[in-house]
């Protein structure tokens, strides 16, 4: 009987044992397997995909209950779209709303770049699962959240990491344009004004809501906040780094450097840009040192992530830190969602067929003998045993992805703000909750080569947008498109350049896009696109590739 028990006990431990998530090896000496990381926590099958599910209702619904910046919804609400029986603040208020075009909250989280959630029906990487089961009345990004027994408002990762292509919706595609920085422009600005007897006069708040937008006023005090160079990047890094300088020495391990390392003024990132696009989710399973230059070298990127949101939110990292370990399963969902995340494929939108089969093989020769030793392996169902009995579109479909090892860091000439940038965050190694959790920054000499796949999707090029389309990528630096125009995803055939894959030049260009907000300029400080051509299609000023091998490249490329 004794023996019986025993073997039980043995039996039940190891299964409590294997349910528990692993602790993933966050270094950049971890050797990057086959296939990638999609199972970062190794966890059985089914609760995977429970954590998956739970962690992308996570990035539609921002979970961190601490969370710095936290103003009351239905004042806000009420102001937008309420018609006040008091003749005079209904005529202000009409006057504001004329004026911001916000008829509506819709209005508001439209102009925040949020995109409206899925439909039900959309499947794979189309579909989302509902907060509560029900598709939410509010846009993907947007939460309401409760604190002491009222609602504030936040936005999430979606914000920034979800995004509009020809009709659906891709949870972990970069955003084309996101507002979140502006966000806190405008509350920046607007706080200078705050007045609480008048706010709560004028917006209806009850106590409770008048105390909440107090707290999130003496939260933004916290917060400095810089405007993108253009419509499409995102400053996060930059608010982040600056914000810290408005910390208090006693959050950092060690104070005495703190104050060295954390000047008040004459920061870097002041005066220079470090713009960058939202990167996408699916790719991080396949690299093993994190963000566009890889100079976050260790430590988990979703906690990582979270601080960083935070710092820029003006949260106290005392209590978040405790939130933080009580909290490592939410954190754990996240990061099942990010690095489980797949990419559209160019066939749920196109016919097979319009990818030439011989060409792409072609263009996969080019491939391997130009680009894989930075950008990995992508072994073709084309080339498999069996091939001949399969669909068009199954023929095009990748069967196994072989990332390099140990991610590196390549300098090619690209524009350097963005990478010179990260000498100003890496006083984040400096601060208590970054020691105790391993967090480590180190500024890199150039940026990683991304793995490509779904690089179809992924236009425009470059960590700050400076290359329109593959066409643009593959030609000299100059010869690449000096302005162009920018635009949503949403009609195939007018918002995509299919050969040259990405936006459309020219005539070609959308009247609707052709409005200053939707301009990039490469010739402006810390958007340049010159690099990656020299060395790589290009030798001794000629280039090696001709039309036709470009053309083919292209093709091969749209089957990642």
């Amino acid at each position: 009987m004794k023996n019986r028990l025993f073997v039980l006990f043995l039996i039940l431990s190891s299964q409590i044992i294997h349910a528990q998530p692993l602790s993933p090896d966050w270094g950049s000496t971890f050797k990057v397997p086959e296939q990638g990381r999609a199972n970062i926590l190794n966890l059985p099958e089914d609760e995977w995909l429970q954590y998956v599910e739970a962690g992308k209702i996570h990035a539609q619904i921002y979970p961190v209950t601490v969370t710095g910046v936290l103003p009351p919804f239905r004042p806000l609400k009420n102001f937008i779209e309420d018609r006040s029986q008091n003749p005079l603040k209904d005529y202000l208020n009409k006057i504001v709303r004329n004026i911001s075009g916000l008829k509506t909250v819709d209005n508001l989280l439209r102009r925040l770049g949020l995109h409206e959630y899925p439909l039900a029906t959309d499947e794979g990487v189309y579909q989302v699962p509902y907060p509560e089961g029900v598709r939410p009345e509010y846009r993907m990004g947007f939460g309401l959240m409760e604190r002491n027994g009222v609602q504030g408002f936040t936005i999430s990762c979606a914000a920034c990491h979800s995004s509009e292509l020809f009709g659906k919706k891709v949870l972990g595609l970069t955003n084309r344009f996101p507002r979140a920085n502006d966000f806190f422009v405008k509350a920046k600005v607007l706080s200078r004004y705050y007045n609480a007897p008048f706010f709560k006069y004028w917006s209806g708040a009850s106590a409770s809501e008048a105390a909440l937008m107090d707290d999130s006023i003496a939260h933004l005090k916290r917060v400095a906040v810089k405007q993108p160079i253009v419509l499409g990047l995102d400053t996060s890094l930059a608010q982040v780094a600056l914000s810290l300088n408005l910390r208090s020495a006693d959050e950092y391990a060690t104070p005495s450097v703190a104050i060295e390392k954390n000047p008040r003024h004459g920061d870097l990132l002041e005066n220079s840009p470090a713009d960058s696009k939202p990167a996408v989710w699916w790719n991080v399973k396949y690299k093993n040192r994190w963000l566009s230059d890889g100079s976050v070298v260790s430590g988990n990127p979703i906690f990582t992530n979270i601080i960083w949101n935070e710092i820029g939110r003006g949260a106290d990292l005392r209590v978040l830190e405790n939130w933080l370990s009580e909290n490592q399963k939410i954190v754990d969902e996240l990061a099942a969602a990010v690095f489980s995340s797949e990419a559209p494929r160019i066939t749920d939108f196109f016919p097979a067929e319009q990818i030439d089969l011989g060409r792409a093989k072609l263009g996969e020769a080019i491939y391997l003998e130009s680009c894989s030793r930075c950008h990995g392996v992508y072994e073709k169902a084309w080339s498999q045993p069996g091939a001949e009995k399969l669909s068009s579109v199954e023929l095009l479909k990748t069967t196994k992805v072989i990332p390099l090892h140990y991610t590196p860091v390549k300098d090619v000439g690209t524009d350097p703000f963005r990478r010179l940038g990260m000498k100003s965050l890496e006083k984040l190694n400096e601060l208590s909750i970054s020691r105790k959790n391993n967090i480590l920054i180190k500024a890199q000499p150039g940026y990683v080569p991304p793995p490509l796949v779904g690089i179809w999707a992924r236009w425009p090029y470059m960590h700050n947008n400076s290359i329109p389309n593959l066409c643009a990528l593959l030609s000299p630096a100059q010869e690449r498109p000096d302005v162009y125009y920018a635009g949503e995803a949403l009609d195939r055939n007018t918002d995509f350049d299919f050969e040259c894959n990405g936006y459309p030049l020219g005539l070609k260009t959308p009247k609707k896009w052709q409005e200053p907000a939707f301009l990039y300029n490469t010739k402006r400080r810390g958007m340049s696109n010159a690099g990656h051509d020299d060395g790589i299609f290009i030798e001794n000023g000629i280039e090696t590739l001709s039309p036709s091998d470009k053309r083919n490249l292209i093709l091969f490329l749209q089957t990642l």
